[in-house]
């Protein structure tokens, strides 16, 4: 099931004086994400964009474990930017740029992210836990924006809980995505079948389906042949 429901900062978690959020998630499965993703960029350089980076604990992490690599955190809600910002003060960690502010239901946010003085282009896109909790318009405007963004060999890599033929995973799956549907019905579990379609129209492919621990998988996104020789 996945492990982030409610907005941080009003979970009850602890809020530093700096404003500094904690997820628990992170704590259960950053190393695990970070197998997958440091996998791929081990010995690579540029630039990796986060969509929905949360606390901004994941990024901090993560940047310690790739020096040469520039990590670039977003995030639509005001209380996520500011513990982001706090945690990269309380880091000090140098390839950790400020975090920007993007709304990934606008399907022209990469331009304004690159109008911002965000990266032109990305070696990744790392996005965890965010398209279960918004509409499905904000998945659209992750794919249109990863087609902009990522480089000829660049991977959209999603995290968190999705359907597979149209079936959950685990039953702990299906009652959260009742749970979602019934706070939301624009929200809930998305099925892999429906982002391979999204992929397709963005002229992008899915490479690999990775399992990961609590019945969460990543799913790991390239330019398809026809987009890459766009």
């Amino acid at each position: 099931m996945a492990d982030y429901v409610v907005e941080f900062g009003k979970d009850g978690g602890r809020i530093e004086p700096d404003g500094r959020l904690d997820a628990p998630a992170f704590h259960r499965n950053h190393q695990a994400i970070w197998t997958v993703l440091g996998r791929f960029l081990e010995g690579k350089s540029g630039d990796v964009l986060e969509t929905g980076s949360g606390t901004g604990q994941h990024v901090v992490h993560f940047a310690r474990q790739s020096p040469d690599l520039m990590w670039w955190p977003s995030d639509l809600n005001e209380q996520h930017l500011r513990s982001v910002a706090a945690w990269r003060a309380h880091a000090q960690v140098p390839n950790v740029q400020p975090p920007l502010r993007i709304d990934l239901s606008d399907p022209n946010w990469a331009s304004a992210l690159r109008e911002a003085g965000g990266p032109q282009q990305v070696l990744a896109l790392f996005c965890a836990n965010v398209i279960h909790i918004a509409p499905w318009r904000v998945a659209e405007g992750l794919f249109a924006g990863a087609s902009a963004l990522l480089r000829a060999e660049g991977r959209l890599f999603l995290y968190g809980p999705f359907k597979r033929g149209g079936k959950h995973t685990a039953l702990s799956n299906a009652v959260f995505d009742s749970s979602l549907r019934e706070g939301n019905p624009e929200w809930g579990v998305r099925d892999v079948c429906d982002l391979e379609k999204l992929a397709a129209g963005a002229g992008l492919v899915l490479t690999e389906t990775i399992e990961m621990p609590a019945n969460n998988l990543i799913l790991v996104f390239a330019r398809s042949a026809a987009g890459a020789g766009a």
